[in-house]
């Protein structure tokens, strides 16, 4: 990972979150208050109230015939994910774990999904029990819930992850197209589904997740239309009629300068038209969009506390108690070929006079601990509370918080 070098950061306004006597609030509580009410820095918080008008924005956009599921690997804090339960129309989860916290909330278990590349048979056992949707990756796989139900006397719900021949163009991560180890390559899909024929299974339909994080509109409308077509070719060798279908997610937010947020209405009207040329071609299905990046990442801070301000060869550096153990995706080292800074501010003290640029950084024994690179921010002193936006998915459950055995930081839903 490289530096980006000389860098003047222009980061789009972090407007989700006002500012009240120059500190910023969470959930209407000044910062300096919300730290002292936590008890300790560093923390997370999370702004219940920022998360409930995405969803409410995106339920306005897109056409009534889409539901909406919350990818719980975003953030999995329990608090979090009760509360997009409660906003959404369902969860997808990726572990026994999150599988166990999505059904705490009381979501049905037809509503929740459970994909990843390498279930264990006590994973699928337990889905199976709790009768999930399972979104099968391989052959071996669809034969081992096969026979896990058989030993259970439960016919499973099973959805094959399919791993299309398109990628989502321009994406952050690319999860699709060529050698994959995410589902079943496209072509592979019709003899799987004529051999489930012959297993005790409850066939669902299809989840075709092509990447994340995506800005470019014309990118996410082009993969969902090529979704569409393929689910729809497949369908032709499915056990059943299709009853499920996932098109992934992909929305992306703004983290860097020279980032916009994703304009939606695009691709709202797209999904419209989608829905409308393919219903008569799968008039049973349910039309699944799956976000959490989306839904989450713009409610979250990090906050962590200035412990000392030092001068080097020409240089600020503002040491925090909080870094790369906890916030691995700001400090760089998080999929950045070029290290790019997130937006950060000085919570308590949002404006003020710039007196140049300035490194924040964390306290570990590492030259890769860092939240900032020569970003400018008024004066830093010691107690100041660093902020760094945009943490609401991946920060906490991202980062190796046992790496210098450094204390943990605290989440709280505000």
């Amino acid at each position: 990972m490289k530096k980006a070098s000389g860098e003047r950061p222009r980061h789009i306004a972090m407007d989700q979150f006002q500012v009240r006597d120059n500190c910023l609030l969470v959930g209407d509580i000044p910062l300096p208050r919300l730290a002292h009410r936590v008890g300790q820095t560093p923390f997370y918080a999370y702004d219940r109230q920022i998360m409930t008008q995405r969803v409410e924005t995106l339920n306005r956009r897109l056409p009534d015939e889409v539901s909406l599921h919350y990818a719980v690997k975003a953030n999995p804090m329990p608090a979090v994910v009760q509360h997009m339960s409660r906003l959404t129309n369902g969860l997808d989860v990726a572990s026994l774990r999150e599988m166990r916290t999505a059904l705490d909330t009381g979501t049905p278990p037809n509503k929740i999904s459970f994909a990843g590349p390498g279930k264990a048979d006590i994973e699928l056992r337990a889905a199976i029990a709790a009768s999930v949707i399972i979104n099968a990756e391989s052959a071996a796989e669809v034969a081992r819930i096969a026979r896990l139900g058989d030993s259970l006397s439960i016919r499973p719900r099973v959805a094959i992850r399919v791993n299309p021949d398109f990628q989502l163009k321009t994406s952050g991560m690319k999860m699709s197209g060529g050698p994959k180890p995410f589902g079943v390559d496209a072509e592979q899909v019709p003899a799987l589904l004529r051999r489930m024929k012959s297993y005790e299974l409850d066939f669902q339909g299809f989840h075709i997740f092509s990447g994340s994080q995506n800005l470019r509109p014309e990118s996410i409308i082009e993969a969902q239309t090529q979704t569409l077509d393929l689910a729809t070719r497949l369908a032709d060798d499915a056990p059943s009629p299709v009853k499920w279908l996932n098109l992934g997610g992909g929305f992306g937010i703004p983290y860097f300068p020279g980032d916009q947020r994703l304009d939606l209405q695009p691709i709202a009207d797209n999904l419209a038209n989608l829905v409308r040329e393919y219903r008569p071609r799968l008039p049973e299905a349910e039309f699944v969009i799956e976000l959490g990046r989306y839904l989450v990442g713009e409610a979250g801070i990090y906050v962590c506390e200035v412990i000392d301000v030092k001068e080097s060869r020409g240089e600020t550096f503002a040491v925090t108690n909080g870094g790369l153990h906890h916030h691995l995706s700001a400090s760089g080292n998080f999929g950045q070929l070029i290290r790019k800074n997130y937006p950060v501010c000085i919570g308590n003290r949002v404006t003020g006079a710039d007196t140049g640029p300035v490194n924040v950084v964390g306290p570990l024994c590492t030259p890769l601990d860092i939240l900032a690179d020569k970003y400018s921010l008024p004066r830093v002193d010691v107690g100041d509370l660093i902020v760094v936006f945009q943490s609401g998915a991946y920060g906490y459950t991202a980062s190796p918080q046992d790496f210098l055995s450094h204390p943990e930081p605290i989440e709280v839903l505000v």
